[in-house]
């Protein structure tokens, strides 16, 4: 209490305790807190509070009792329980705060063992680039890359240079979504396509916000790599990496690069402190979906460094003539089979238009999983978003259209697959009934759903 300025009275049973208080200096008398006799004793109208924190749970109720009974109604009041049988009992008699010293306890050692593992792969991958320094590095995102993914790249591309490395950022597809080009425009990132470059002409490979050497990146299968940084679950994968970081309880891998910053004590522009934010934000869709505490701590660090002007801006692109035309074939298409809506919106030339669709169609009365597909460059692309306790939208992509083809999380996934012997099919309207049929089947199935309402 002396750090908040505050006087403070102790009272306590035994007169030994009382003793050794008053050689340190508290003002302490002798008295069971329990009793009313003592209570009436202390100056009451200058009490800003009570502390009722004996080993004893009878005495504290009792002393909980009194104190509302004949102290003044708004005094503060906290109390210490045992169990949590105690701790609801005491909030009953009117405690305006209860605490257990084992939840306590079992936090604190929470608390020191994550810095101590924070601590721990913050020096391993300081040693990881401490022995690399003056290679060059290819840091590779996933195919047609997001924000999390772009801000991630980026703040490994800050900590590399740190280490005395040569980074460069490579991506494959295209930076379609118009809030991920405006994203890179005004923040002017500087990403270089995959196309043409040889990843041989790079000492080392990181992957950001992607795990799987030729899952969702232009990787070959079983390449080496050197630091893998992700956030979505990866199943039975074989990973075959140097350091391996991947956290799917976090909501982006922009949280888990933040962190890393921090523990390397890495100065952060406000640029990149932008784009981590930006990241963030997007990935948990405002902190509203897939969300971990270390998701809120980062963007509380990075907050007052970002340029806020900036992310108005973001936050507000013009949407493109093709996302219109996608969302309104995604209306248009929809098939509603109880809870489950699915919309195939035939060829696409953008296919980060299909989780702005879904996303939208998920505000529809009574549809709580939302799947938008189409055909583009002989692949079908899915996407899907679910707000299902019941469902996890991931794993169920997986089950209907194979480990390596799909994945995500509970509430937001995606899959990828080949169009393998329709895309001989000449006709155009014949292959998207198929891929349609092939679709909503492998679906349904997946989720014990055998027949499409009519």
């Amino acid at each position: 209490m002396r750090e908040l300025g505050k006087d403070l009275i102790i009272v306590d049973k035994d007169p030994q305790k009382v003793e050794t208080l008053r050689e340190e200096a508290y003002e302490a008398i002798v008295g069971d807190i329990s009793e009313i006799e003592t209570l009436r004793g202390l100056k009451t109208k200058k009490l800003s509070g009570v502390l009722i924190v004996s080993s004893d749970n009878e005495a504290n109720k009792q002393a909980l009792r009194n104190v509302k009974k004949h102290f003044r109604p708004s005094l503060y009041c906290v109390a210490r329980a045992s169990d949590v049988i105690n701790l609801q009992e005491m909030e009953e008699i009117g405690a305006d705060f209860v605490f257990m010293p084992s939840r306590i306890v079992s936090k604190s050692l929470t608390r020191s063992l994550e810095r101590a593992e924070s601590v721990r792969i913050g020096n391993q991958l300081s040693q990881w680039f401490t022995k690399n320094t003056g290679k060059t590095l290819a840091v590779v995102v996933h195919d047609n890359p997001d924000p999390d993914a772009i801000s991630g790249a980026l703040a490994l591309k800050l900590m590399a240079e740190n280490y005395g490395l040569s980074p460069t950022i490579l991506y494959n597809g295209e930076i379609g979504h118009q809030e991920n080009k405006a994203f890179v425009n005004l923040l002017g990132i500087n990403l270089e396509h995959m196309e043409g470059r040889d990843i041989s002409e790079f000492d080392e490979i990181a992957l950001v916000d992607c795990a799987v050497a030729g899952s969702n990146n232009m990787l070959s299968e079983g390449t080496h790599i050197g630091v893998v940084i992700d956030h979505h679950p990866v199943g039975d994968a074989e990973i075959d990496a140097d350091f391996i970081d991947i956290r799917p309880n976090v909501g982006a891998s922009a949280t888990i690069m933040t962190k890393y910053l921090q523990e390397l004590n890495i100065d952060i522009s406000s640029e990149i402190a932008t784009a981590l934010l930006y990241g963030i934000r997007t990935d948990t869709l405002d902190f509203k979906r897939n969300t971990d505490p270390n998701d809120l701590s980062a963007a509380s660090f990075l907050y007052p460094m970002a340029d806020h002007e900036v992310l108005d801006q973001l936050e507000r692109p013009s949407m493109s003539i093709e996302t219109l035309d996608v969302l309104g074939q995604a209306i248009k298409n929809r098939q509603v089979v109880g809870s489950y809506l699915l919309s195939n919106v035939g060829n696409i030339r953008d296919r980060d238009a299909l989780p702005q669709a879904a996303d939208y169609l998920l505000n529809l009365e009574g549809i709580f999983t939302s799947i938008v597909f189409g055909v583009s460059d002989d692949v079908i692309y899915i996407s899907g978003r679910s707000n299902d306790i019941r469902v996890n939208l991931g794993t169920i992509l997986k089950k209907a259209f194979g480990e390596g083809s799909a994945g995500g999380h509970s509430t937001a996934a995606g899959a990828q697959i080949a169009l393998g012997v329709f895309s001989d099919i000449k006709d155009r309207q014949t292959l998207l009934k198929l891929v349609d049929e092939a679709v909503v089947k492998k679906f349904l199935k997946a989720v014990g759903v055998e027949e499409v309402d009519e």
